[in-house]
């Protein structure tokens, strides 16, 4: 039963209209994507990959800043549409934005975000706030880093950090990350990749973690989704899917790291929003295009999800 889960997105679609007057085209951000967190086992569930996939666009949806145009998306119980403002949803889901100097308003001290908070939601004496010295403290941060400071004389790092700890105020049950390490030095990242280990394993928090970077979700996911154009093209244990990929885009995404192969990029002249544009609106298999694999199917049938090893695979080589 959906009240025993702690998420249940269900078949979500979003649809999103481009260009304006007589010369409109829809795109499918996302499309028809499922997946489920059980309410007692917390864990980090990864959507990946390359820019434009619909990774935030499922974020949005979950947070309740977008509708889905079809499907559900059902928070312990009760669909989000109807818990979106409401004081226990904001407590219980919270974000982590990725960057964190747009989080917090420049002209605003840090602190005040942690009072504001622990003040709305608890109920101790004016002047304490235990919460904040909690949260801090989980996050390796003191009160006095952040005392009387602006956003502009704390480091990157620090700020993230700071922003994971104010989301952390409300004990919540759900975090979703998006690209939470990508705007801070690489020497800090596995610091707040650590962090977000330890408050799943100490705090019993789970995370939606979204992320271009594979890895660092290899090291912290259990389970992973790979997006492409909207759609979840392989999902299952992080290992399995990270180890041994088995749709071709998966393939290539390890195939790309640490660095893109300048043998394997597209061959034509193109932008990356063409690209996208021609991917979501492509008739077949969004990556049939550029797909090493692909045969004439690929390029005039949408693929169903194949459950092959522990794993469902949106691909017709496994039919």
């Amino acid at each position: 039963m959906n009240s025993e889960k702690l998420l249940v997105v269900d078949n979500v679609t979003k649809v999103f209209t481009k260009g304006q007057g007589f010369v409109k085209s829809k795109i499918e951000a996302v499309s028809r994507v499922s997946f489920a967190l059980e309410r007692n086992r917390p864990e980090i569930f990864t959507l990946a990959g390359e820019s434009g996939s619909g990774k935030s666009t499922v974020a949005k949806l979950i947070l309740g800043f977008e509708i889905p145009t079809t499907g559900s998306i059902v928070y312990k119980g009760n669909p989000v549409g109807g818990l979106k403002g409401k004081r226990e949803f904001i407590k219980d889901v919270q974000p982590i934005f990725q960057n964190p100097f747009e989080t917090f308003n420049p002209l605003k001290k840090v602190q005040s975000y942690f009072h504001d908070t622990e003040r709305n939601f608890s109920k101790f004496s004016p002047g304490k706030y235990p919460l904040t010295e909690r949260a801090l403290e989980l996050v390796g941060l003191t009160a006095s880093e952040i005392k009387d400071k602006y956003p502009s004389e704390m480091s990157g790092g620090q700020l993230q950090r700071a922003s994971i700890a104010r989301a952390l105020i409300t004990n919540p049950s759900l975090l979703i990350a998006d690209e939470p390490v990508s705007m801070i030095d690489a020497s800090l990242r596995m610091s707040v990749v650590n962090l977000f280990k330890r408050l799943k394993d100490e705090q019993k928090v789970s995370i939606i973690y979204i992320t271009h970077d594979l890895a660092t979700a290899y090291y912290i996911s259990d389970r992973i989704a790979i997006m492409l154009r909207g759609q979840f093209v392989e999902v299952g244990a992080v290992k399995k899917v990270l180890d041994e990929p088995l749709h071709p885009y998966s393939q290539l995404l390890k195939a790309s790291v640490p660095a893109p192969d300048p043998e394997t990029r597209w061959s034509e002249d193109i932008t990356l929003s063409d690209l996208e544009t021609r991917e979501y609106t492509r008739k077949g298999c969004k990556f049939a295009g550029r797909c090493p694999k692909a045969f004439d199917l690929c390029r005039e049938q949408e693929p169903e999800h194949h459950a092959v090893d522990d794993r469902l695979v949106k691909c017709h080589l496994y039919a």
